[in-house]
């Protein structure tokens, strides 16, 4: 029996009916890992907060859930609040491995500039770290920096998002897996059936802060060329933060209509793709965000900007736009081009074969797990 150890800052929650939930995009990946795996045993964070509708239950008995408190944050109060849970942290860490064979730890997170040196010195279990973030930050914060530069330095796998010419032969690209077999079936009669028809509908999908990119979004749609914005339809933004009043104020006065939708289920942002043209991202770091994959799985055309692996995997004037500069000018240009494309350009730029989308599985990347890490 092979038993996996997830230690990740992943949310859960409490239900009213005693029902466990997590972020559902990392519980659905775990759900699927029980292809590979017998046992997984999940130590994340429980919150005390309601749970949105995005948070979704584990589907087997064979994933057992061990909360760790809900520390961190953004102030310096908050990041000095986790040294007080290291012992608790570390203990419920180290109980788990001791009924683990392997272990996935799922970096850069606050509570890793403890727990990484504590797995490369002190644990002899087989495992693997996921790096989620961008490997190529310029000015990442100083404990992502340290988790990078200790990641790089030690010798288990560490699986990165893109492509990097200068990487170690143990950190390995991979694809951050947000499709099941049906999703991509689901998709490609989608992108059959959709056509280009002015107005169209855009999204944005993600946190509501800066680092995000809302900002330019509703600027760029305030300055845009009047004569294009009857080609527009409805802006749909799928997600929520502390900035969402402000956000809507300045929605407000747009010329056309701006739906925040909140959070939502996995099912109801696909139903969103499949309405929408293009989804719109001009966020300032990622790793490769599944939200690009998912769109395009069903015809959504991305914008996006130029960071990390983004540009590995999305092309300009391809199959989406990228903003080589991230400020409002570039983004209004890119709006500008999908806003002047004809059908047929359109029917290019939406095209995704099976081949491409096949690449953003959970099947593909559990292969690969079982081929190159395990």
């Amino acid at each position: 029996m092979k038993t996996l150890t997830i230690i990740s800052h992943t949310e859960h929650y409490l239900r009213a009916d005693g029902t466990i939930v997590g972020l559902g995009s990392t519980v659905t990946e775990i759900n699927e890992l029980l292809a590979v795996f017998d046992r997984i045993i999940h130590v994340a964070m429980l919150h005390t907060s309601v749970a949105p509708p995005s948070a979704i239950p584990y589907v087997s008995e064979r994933i057992a859930f061990v909360s760790l408190p809900a520390v961190g944050g953004t102030g310096w109060q908050a990041k000095l609040g986790i040294v007080f849970h290291i012992p608790t942290i570390l203990f419920r860490v180290r109980t788990a491995l001791n009924q683990s064979d392997y272990f996935q730890f799922r970096a850069p997170t606050g509570i890793g500039v403890f727990t990484i040196p504590y797995l490369v010195w002190f644990t002899s279990k087989s495992g693997w770290f996921k790096y989620a973030g961008n490997w190529k930050q310029p000015h990442p914060p100083l404990a992502y920096r340290f988790q990078k530069w200790l990641l790089e330095k030690q010798s288990r796998p560490v699986t990165i998002n893109g492509f990097w010419d200068d990487q170690p032969s143990h950190c390995l690209s991979f694809e951050n897996p947000c499709l099941t077999a049906q999703n991509i079936l689901d998709g490609q009669a989608t992108i059959r059936q959709k056509v280009l028809q002015y107005p169209i509908d855009f999204c944005f999908v993600g946190r509501l802060e800066v680092a995000k990119g809302l900002d330019f979004l509703l600027e760029a749609l305030a300055q845009m060329d009047r004569t294009l914005l009857p080609r527009i339809g409805t802006i749909h933004i799928v997600g929520t933060g502390a900035l969402q009043a402000y956000y809507e104020a300045e929605a407000s006065a747009l010329a056309m209509p701006v739906i925040f939708h909140g959070y939502l289920s996995r099912d109801a942002v696909h139903a969103i793709y499949k309405r929408c043209h293009g989804i719109v991202l001009p966020s300032a770091s990622e790793g490769f965000p599944k939200v690009i994959a998912e769109a395009m799985n069903f015809g959504c055309v991305p914008i996006v900007s130029n960071v990390s692996s983004i540009s590995h995997y999305v092309h300009h004037g391809v199959n989406g736009f990228l903003m080589e500069t991230l400020d409002v000018p570039c983004l209004i240009a890119c709006l500008a081009q999908f806003l002047s494309l004809k059908p047929g350009a359109y029917t290019g730029l939406k095209a995704h074969s099976l081949a491409d989308m096949n690449r953003f599985s959970y099947s593909f990347y559990n292969q690969r797990l079982l081929e190159s890490v395990l």
